[in-house]
């Protein structure tokens, strides 16, 4: 049986589950998302994503977020449906995150909604400010094991990001990228 067919099979449990979860303060449920961070199976599965649809700014069914993911600023952190984060991925969504249907997103990831100003040479970097700037992952991509998402980007339909990619610039649909900074390989036909 798929992920997805076990959803929809203990859908209303879950969604009981939520009812219960919402009920407390949100700084505890945050509290609580990360206390079962490393928790690991079906039951740390079911537990981050309970406690996922009662923080995030939006979130959709069949998510599976494995252990030891670290998700910060999830007000601003928007999912859809059938998404996969794998373990050790790291998602600070201050400036806003949307990730679309479909999406997997291989082990290690960085997404960074903020950066940092370093383009004065009269000024020291750590005191040159820093900025936000939403990212957008549209439905059906893949991101591979280690790739890295920079502020301000968008990563289009169909699009598969290479393992140990950043992206500095928008990804456009139906491609593959990959280096540093992330390139077009190939496009998908």
């Amino acid at each position: 049986m798929r992920g997805r067919d076990k959803f929809k099979r203990f859908k209303p449990m879950i969604n009981f589950l939520v009812t219960i979860y919402s009920i407390f303060p949100y700084q505890i449920r945050v509290k609580l998302f990360e206390h079962y961070r490393m928790v690991k199976g079906t039951k740390g599965l079911v537990l981050r994503y309970v406690l996922l649809k009662s923080i995030a700014k939006n979130c959709g069914d069949n998510i599976s977020i494995h252990p030891n993911v670290y998700l910060l600023n999830p007000r601003n952190f928007s999912v859809g449906n059938n998404v996969s984060i794998h373990p050790m991925c790291y998602i600070e969504s201050f400036g806003g995150i949307e990730i679309g249907n479909d999406v997997s997103i291989a082990h290690g990831v960085t997404i960074m909604s903020t950066g940092h100003h370093f383009a004065s040479l009269d000024t020291t970097i750590n005191n040159q400010g820093g900025f936000i700037d939403r990212i957008v992952i549209d439905d059906d991509v893949w991101i591979g094991a280690k790739a890295t998402i920079l502020a301000g980007n968008k990563i289009s339909t169909g699009s598969v990001v290479g393992a140990g990619a950043v992206v500095s610039k928008e990804v456009q649909a139906y491609t593959v990228v990959g280096g540093v900074p992330a390139k077009v390989i190939k496009e998908r036909k």
